[in-house]
């Protein structure tokens, strides 16, 4: 499956559209209060079936949700019915249930095989209106779904789902793989000791965030300088977003150019987020690590992940042992076996090399691992 992202033109109409998501929202919250009631009186989770048809029978009556279609009515009620469904297989792992979202905030909704029609063009119909949208790129194969997404400013987005292309074949050239260590200030060191320095866009505006945090909390609740306030916030915010994402897919194009095999070691994220809190959300690793998935799948290349748990920084790449411990702070260490001098991010990016070509066949890691601990 491919996704698409167009933004719709700024136009009257659009009030439209916001309505049906405002809608939307009032039927979402509608849903999880049944679901909490009729848990609260019968102890029992709801079934999707049943309250897709209750919800039916309540359309008729209700003119406001009929602004929603029945198939993104559905769509409401499955996406109720996954998220307790993982909240009850994951109780212990920070899942949370569903909760009541407010209207105004209320983002989106889908429509799946009706309810739209595309016009040719930048032209597409839903419901009873036509509306114009950016058309940046082609839409090849068949559309899944249709999902009209809203932002904090109130842009509208067309977010379309297409049946995935063909994937080109993996080419693997051995000479051409490398392997990648994360860090705080340099965001990635690579095998053949290059170094990627972290951009850290939220540092770099946060001075500007806090000064508009400032005034829109000063303004009066419900007022129109609070909500242009709030709107100058939203922009300084996506500024930064939009910053960091087209550095990473530059980034990503760059390295999926200059290696065929990219080697990362699994993170957790969670627990780093925890150590080290607003550095990690300003790298935003796994956003980046999504886009470069995308990108080396679209240009044949190979990106190989190897375990956590495997001492890539207390491993010596020239003779293999390994350090019983190894201090955050500790930036280099002299092996007590070969006397060899590492550092410790470029000798964790040689491991994480060696480990992912042992990983897909391209090479032999015995002498990577573990040795005699000290």
């Amino acid at each position: 499956m491919k996704t698409l992202k167009f933004k719709l033109y700024n136009h009257k109409r659009n009030r439209f559209l916001k309505r049906s998501i405002n809608a939307a929202g009032v039927i979402y919250n509608h849903c999880i209060a049944l679901h909490k009631r009729y848990y609260r009186m019968w102890g029992k989770h709801l079934n999707c079936a049943k309250l897709q048809a209750h919800i039916a029978k309540l359309r008729q009556r209700k003119e406001f949700w009929q602004l929603v279609g029945s198939q993104a009515v559905q769509d409401i009620c499955q996406r109720i019915e996954k998220a307790y469904q993982l909240f009850f297989k994951h109780p212990k792992k920070g899942v949370r249930p569903p909760n009541f979202k407010k209207v105004r905030r209320y983002k989106s909704f889908t429509l799946k095989q009706a309810g739209y029609k595309f016009l040719g063009g930048n032209r597409i119909k839903i419901g009873a209106k036509v509306y114009q949208y950016w058309n940046s790129r082609e839409i090849e194969g068949t559309v899944k779904t249709l999902t009209i997404k809203r932002t904090p400013l109130g842009e509208l987005f067309m977010v379309v789902v297409v049946d995935s292309v063909d994937i080109p074949e993996i080419k693997v050239e051995t000479s051409r793989i490398a392997g990648f260590d994360f860090g705080l200030k340099t965001f990635l060191t690579v095998s053949d000791g290059s170094q990627i320095e972290s951009p850290q866009f939220l540092k770099q505006s946060l001075t500007a965030i806090k000064k508009a945090n400032r005034q829109h909390s000063k303004k009066v609740k419900g007022s129109a300088n609070r909500e242009r306030a709030r709107k100058h916030l939203v922009r300084k915010h996506e500024d930064v977003a939009n910053r960091r994402s087209d550095w990473f897919w530059k980034l990503a194009h760059d390295l999926t150019d200059r290696f065929d095999v990219l080697c990362f070691e699994t993170l957790n994220l969670k627990g780093m987020q925890r150590l080290c809190g607003r550095k990690i959300s300003d790298l935003a690793l796994r956003e980046f690590l999504q886009i470069l998935d995308w990108v080396a799948q679209k240009k044949g290349k190979l990106t190989v992940y190897i375990d956590r748990w495997y001492p890539s920084s207390k491993t010596c790449f020239e003779c293999g042992h390994v350090l019983k411990e190894l201090d955050l702070s500790v930036r280099e260490w002299r092996c007590p076996s070969c006397q060899s001098i590492n550092g410790r991010d470029e000798n964790a990016a040689k491991n994480i090399q060696a480990v992912g070509a042992s990983t897909v066949g391209l090479g032999d890691v015995r002498r990577a691992l573990p040795a005699i601990a000290v």
